[in-house]
Formats: structure tokens, sequence, C-alpha cells
């Protein structure tokens, strides 16, 4: 085998383990979201952000970075992402309304993760910085979107 090859296998590797860690981990600490909601919803979402944020940061792809979460109120969970190899004047904002949020919507529709934040009416808001820091975006999905 040439080293090309190699190096493209571990490559490949590497980025399916990191999405793969990245996952568990995402589908673990909603396990761990649905323990936390039990009486006060403002104070179990910043609870919820709290312990999520204990094990940020998590590399999700090739791609994306969660850096963070964060609640207000009892209404909102905000996602804060890291595009870690894009700045900002390489993002297409047109192709990410018409494409990605989209997905982000169905994916919010039909996860059984995200179960505890449709029946409670959450708004979830995911915010994207280039790899310098430089805000990019925020797709915010309510419930008249998801419901």
């Amino acid at each position: 085998m040439s080293k090309k090859n190699e190096e493209a296998q571990g490559s490949t590797l590497q980025q399916i383990i990191g999405t793969v860690v990245g996952l568990v981990a995402f589908a673990l600490s909603f396990y761990g979201v649905q323990q936390l909601f039990k009486n006060d919803l403002e104070t179990e979402l910043k609870i919820t952000a709290e312990k999520l944020n204990e094990s940020t940061p998590i590399q999700v792809d090739e791609y994306t970075r969660l850096d963070s979460t964060s609640a207000i109120g009892k209404t909102n969970f905000i996602y804060h992402y890291t595009l870690f190899n894009q700045e900002k004047s390489e993002v297409n904002l047109d192709s990410v309304d018409k494409y990605f949020r989209p997905i982000l919507i169905e994916n919010i529709k039909n996860s059984p993760d995200l179960k505890i934040y449709r029946d409670n009416n959450i708004t979830m808001a995911y915010r994207y910085f280039d790899k310098n820091g430089v805000f990019i975006t925020e797709i915010s999905v309510s419930p008249d979107l998801y419901k």
C-alpha cells in the first residue's frame, strides 16, 4: 500500500472516530438532559447547559466543533459551534439557509433525543463562528417550525 493511501485511510479513520465520539457524547448528554427536566424549566435548562459544557469542546465532524451551550429563560437553548477550518468570508449563507436549515429542522422534528425539547416548546438556536471567533450566523428553530 502506498504512503498516500495509508495517509488517506488514516485521515478517514480519524474523521470516522471523531464523528462517532462526537455523536456518542451528544447522545449521552441528551440522556442526561432528559433526566434533568423535572420542575423549574428555566433552572433545568441552565443546569443542562452547565452539564453539557463539562464535556465541551466536542469535535462533531471534520468541520465543526461544539464549544459550549447556554440557556436563556425557560424557552431558549443555544448551541455555540466553531467551523474551525473556515473564515466567515468562505461561508455561503444562502446555501446554509437553502440546504442546511431544512436538514436541521427535520433532525429536530424526528430525533428521539430532542423529544424533551419539543415537549417543552424550547426554541433551539445554533450559533456558528469561524476559525477566528467571528460570528457567522445563527439558525434558530422555534416550536412553530418543528411541530
